[in-house]
Formats: structure tokens, C-alpha cells, sequence
């Protein structure tokens, strides 16, 4: 089957080191990442043709080949990596192996469709504000988006410097913390999860579809074990719509300052609304962005004092794969964005776990822990999957 799942010209094979941790795995490149020799297009053919073909390999992607991975080739992102839908309107959307009447999720929307067809072990991807949580959970895959700063963004195309991080898929997790122990540094911070609380916060969950909490229920309640206890404490004081608005203006002022010389010069033709997204960001000032950014740093504050003591757990996304062409609601999109803006603004890891179905469709649960614990995190991960099986 053609699962629409890699670029224009961008099935090719690079040889990983033989003998080394990770030989013998494949993975697929994000079009977001630079591989020496071959086009970087970032989802927009006019980004395509006015760039030209690296000569280098992007940071990461040298370090899996290093470890003995085999690159086979490059996948179709979202243009700009803006957007969370998957439906690029220059390259078509890839169909999600899960349910292939519905979205995949973008913006590492190839990405993911790789790892769940099974065309390589784990897809690299990258992650701003959700990119590689969501797809994940609308594809049934394992997905962590790392701390921030832990893994290179050198070689790869940005959308707002202050929260892009490079991640990865897979449908394994053992293969997902292979990759970990080779990727990332050691952990700086401890994480004890006997002393920790597993946290369901009363806020977040409101954000999601109601019959969410009767799928995942007896997860959590099964996964409690590892926890001191259960505990449902409000993280935002019901302000979680303020906290994304901040996020949400800082994302878009960053973007404008990443590409808005390129996009006035160029004018390229932009799917619907990442075009809007776009027209939205050059209108955001400095004194908006300013003042939205210090308001996030106060919210992302009481994300790490609440971690302190709590792993959070929560629904990767509030709402199920759409169908294809019967895009989400607004409210949707926002309800998600009230979720996925959280590890993003505060530079924490969360993995996303598929644990659930509702009605066929994927359902990802997700955990969040303090920054820099993300071997442990994962290795967390495996053993409550371990558990649950």
C-alpha cells in the first residue's frame, strides 16, 4: 500500500556504522532535518527551491547514524511544521495506518505514518507545540517529546526557537529506549516514582471528551502502583485558556521572526490555515510578545513546582482522529493546545503511550515528569507497559 507516508524523491537508504548499539535499526527523517545531499524542503516546495541542498547532516540524525541506524529517507511534515492536522496541500496527506479514513495528526505527520506502518523502527521528528505528541496518539504510537535543550536543534529547520525540540516514534518501547540510551544525556535530576504522586489534575481532564476518563480509568488506576498515591489537584487554578493564549502568542511571535523575511520575499503559497497562521504572527508586537512570555515563565514555574512532588498524567490530546477533510472544531483545537502547550512551555518530557482504543480509534495516555529525567521517564514508561501486559 502507498501510504503517502515519505517526500518527492525522498525514498534513499544511508547505511548506518555497522557493530555499533543501534545496528541493524532502521528510522525515517522528518523533512525538517538536513541530510547531506539531499533537499531540505520543510513541507512547502517554494522553501524547496530557495534553499540549497545541505552538505551536512543535521546533529541528530549524525549521531543515530553513528550508533549504527540506517536512514531511509525523509517524510513529509507540515509545511513549516505549523499546523497539527497532517493534510499538506502540496504533497497530500499520508494516510494513517490506524485509521486510514482519518487525519494523522501533524505536524510530523509522514513521521509518524512511517513508524505505524512499519516501514522502520522509529521515526525522528520534532516537536513545538505538540508535533510529535499528537500524531502519535491519532497513529497508536509511543512518542516522547525530550526536555528542552537536550538533544540538538543545529541542522534543522525552525518554527519557534524557544520551544522546537527533536524527538522520535515507534510502535515499540523497547525501541524507543534503545534510542533514548544512545540520544540522550544522562538524566541531571532523580526521579523516584514511589515518592512521587501520580497526578490526574481536575483541570486537564475537564479539557477532554467526557468518556476519556471511563477508557483510561482502569489504566491509571492499574499504573498507581508505581505512585505513592492518586491525586486530581488543580495545576492552573482554571486558567489553563490563559495559559495557552501566552504560549500561543510567543509561538507565533517566533515563528514570524524565524521566516517572516522569508515569507514577505518570497510569498509562497500556503495550505489553508497555516497561511492564516502566519498573517496572524506578523501582526503580534514586541511589547505582546514580551508580556505574553513573561506570563508564561510564572505559569511554566508552577508546572515545575507541581513536578516537584507529581508525575502528571493526562490524554495526550482532548479529541479522537478526525476523518479526513472533517477537520477538528475550534474548541477542539483549543481544548489540545490547553494540553500540548504544557511540556512546551516549561521544557519538560512527556512520553505518550498507546494504551487505549475508543470506537477503533487511538487514544495516547500521557505522562509528564521534571525536566531532565528522560531516561528515566522512558524507562518508566516501559515497565508500566510491562505491567499492563
Amino acid at each position: 500500500m502507498n501510504w503517502n507516508a515519505f517526500t518527492p524523491r525522498g525514498n534513499f537508504t544511508i547505511e548506518g556504522k555497522s557493530g555499533c548499539r543501534l545496528s541493524g535499526l532502521t528510522a525515517s527523517v522528518k523533512d525538517l532535518f538536513d541530510i547531506a545531499g539531499h533537499p531540505t524542503g520543510a513541507g512547502n516546495p517554494q522553501w524547496l527551491m530557495s534553499h540549497s541542498v545541505p552538505e551536512n547532516h543535521a546533529e541528530v540524525v549524525k549521531l543515530v547514524l553513528e550508533a549504527g541506524v540506517s536512514v531511509i529517507g525523509k517524510t513529509i511534515s507540515e509545511e513549516l511544521a505549523y499546523s497539527l492536522l497532517g493534510e499538506n496541500v502540496h504533497y497530500g496527506t499520508p494516510v494513517n495506518p490506524h485509521n486510514p479514513e482519518c487525519i494523522p495528526g501533524g505536524s510530523s505527520s509522514g513521521a509518524a505514518v512511517s513508524a505505524a506502518a512499519g516501514l522502520c523502527d522509529f521515526a525522528l521528528c520534532t516537536d513545538t507545540a505538540g508535533s510529535i505528541r499528537l500524531p502519535a496518539s491519532f497513529c497508536g504510537l509511543w512518542g516522547l517529546r525530550p526536555s528542552y535543550g537536550v538533544l540538538s536543534v543545529q541542522g534543522v529547520v525552525p518554527l519557534a526557537q524557544s520551544f522546537d525540540v527533536p524527538g522520535w516514534v515507534s510502535q515499540s518501547p523497547e525501541v524507543m529506549l534503545q534510542v533514548g540510551e544512545v540520544l540522550l544525556p544522562t538524566d541531571q535530576c532523580k526521579l523516584e516514582s514511589k515518592q512521587l504522586t501520580l497526578a490526574l489534575p481536575e483541570d486537564l481532564w475537564s479539557r477532554v471528551r467526557p468518556e476519556f476518563d471511563d477508557v483510561l480509568k482502569p489504566i491509571y488506576q492499574k499504573i498507581s502502583s508505581f505512585f505513592s498515591a492518586i491525586v486530581s489537584t488543580n495545576l492552573s487554578n482554571h486558567k489553563l485558556l490563559d495559559w495557552q493564549n501566552s504560549f500561543r502568542i510567543v509561538q507565533g511571535f517566533e515563528a514570524w521572526q524565524s521566516h517572516g523575511e522569508w515569507v514577505k520575499s518570497v510569498q509562497p503559497n500556503f495550505g489553508p490555515g497555516i497561511k492564516e497562521r502566519f498573517e496572524w504572527a506578523s501582526t503580534i508586537n514586541q511589547k505582546e510578545a514580551i508580556d505574553a512570555k513573561n506570563a508564561m515563565l510564572i505559569n511554566a514555574q508552577k508546572i515545575y513546582d507541581y513536578l516537584d512532588h507529581s508525575i502528571i498524567c493526562m490524554p495526550t490530546v482532548s479529541y479522537l482522529a478526525p476523518r479526513k477533510g472533517e477537520a477538528s472544531s475550534e474548541q477542539d483545537r483549543t481544548n489540545a493546545l490547553c494540553l500540548l502547550s504544557l511540556a512546551s512551555m516549561a521544557g519538560v518530557p512527556q512520553i505518550t503511550m498507546p494504551l487505549a482504543t475508543i470506537d477503533g480509534k487511538a487514544l495516547g495516555l500521557s505522562l509528564m515528569s521534571q525536566r531532565y529525567s528522560d531516561r528515566q521517564l522512558l524507562k518508566l514508561s516501559q515497565d508500566i507497559w510491562k505491567v499492563l501486559n
